[in-house]
C-alpha cells in the first residue's frame, strides 16, 4: 500500500463507519473503500460490538450528538440493532466488482441510521440495490455466490492480519487511524489537510 492510496475499512452495521463514510468521500477522496464483515471480524480478533456491551445506551447517545454535530441524523436504530451483518456485507462486495461500492454501502447505512431498517434480513438489502444500479434480482443471487463469499472472507481476513480490529479504520502506509474521530489524522497522513484546518 502507498501513502496517496489510504484504505477505508468499515462495517454496513457500524454507526460510526456511516459517519465516517459520510465525510471521507471530502476528506480522502482518493481512499480506497474495503467493505468488511464485522461479525467475522470480531470473531477473528476476539471482540464484539459495543452495541451487545455495557456502554451501549451511553454510547448510542454518543453517536447521535455526533451524528448532528456533523449535521446529519438525526439517527433512528433499527430494531433489532446491531444485527448480522453478513447480507449486506457480501451485497458490498458485489457493488465493490459493479464499480457501486460507494453509491450502495451509503445507501445502505443511511438506510440502517436514518431510516431505521434491519439490514440483517436479506430482502432489504437486495431492494437497497436499486438505488446503486443493482436489481434485486441480481444481488439476491449474488448473496450466495460462493466468489462473493470468498472475496469477502478474504478481504475480512486480510484486515485482521493487518491489525484492523475494528470499524471505521483508515490505514495510511501500514499506520491504523480507528474511530471515526480520527479521519483528520489520517488526512494529515498522507499530506492533505493543513494543521490549521484540523477540526474535531
Amino acid at each position: 500500500m502507498s501513502s496517496n492510496e489510504p484504505v477505508f475499512y468499515f462495517g454496513a452495521m457500524s454507526p460510526y463507519s456511516w459517519m465516517a463514510a459520510e465525510r471521507i468521500g471530502h476528506l480522502l477522496p482518493q481512499a480506497r473503500w474495503e467493505p468488511l464483515f464485522l461479525g467475522g471480524l470480531f470473531k477473528t480478533v476476539g471482540r464484539s460490538s459495543w452495541g451487545l456491551g455495557e456502554r451501549r445506551a451511553e454510547l448510542m447517545r454518543e453517536c447521535e450528538q455526533r451524528a448532528a454535530s456533523y449535521g446529519l441524523g438525526p439517527i433512528s436504530w433499527p430494531e433489532p440493532w446491531p444485527t448480522n451483518d453478513l447480507h449486506v456485507a457480501r451485497a458490498m462486495t458485489f457493488a465493490a466488482s459493479r464499480g457501486a461500492l460507494e453509491a450502495f454501502a451509503l445507501a445502505a447505512m443511511r438506510a440502517a441510521f436514518l431510516g431505521a431498517c434491519d439490514l440483517g434480513r436479506p430482502e432489504v438489502v437486495v431492494e437497497l440495490g436499486r438505488e446503486s444500479g443493482i436489481s434485486p434480482d441480481e444481488l439476491g443471487a449474488a448473496l450466495a455466490d460462493p466468489a462473493v463469499k470468498d472475496a469477502l472472507r478474504d478481504a475480512t481476513e486480510k484486515a485482521a492480519a493487518s491489525g484492523v480490529f475494528g470499524a471505521p479504520t483508515v490505514a495510511v502506509d501500514g499506520e491504523l487511524f480507528w474511530g471515526d474521530d480520527r479521519l483528520e489524522e489520517a488526512v494529515r497522513a498522507v499530506g492533505r489537510l493543513p494543521e490549521a484546518q484540523h477540526g474535531s
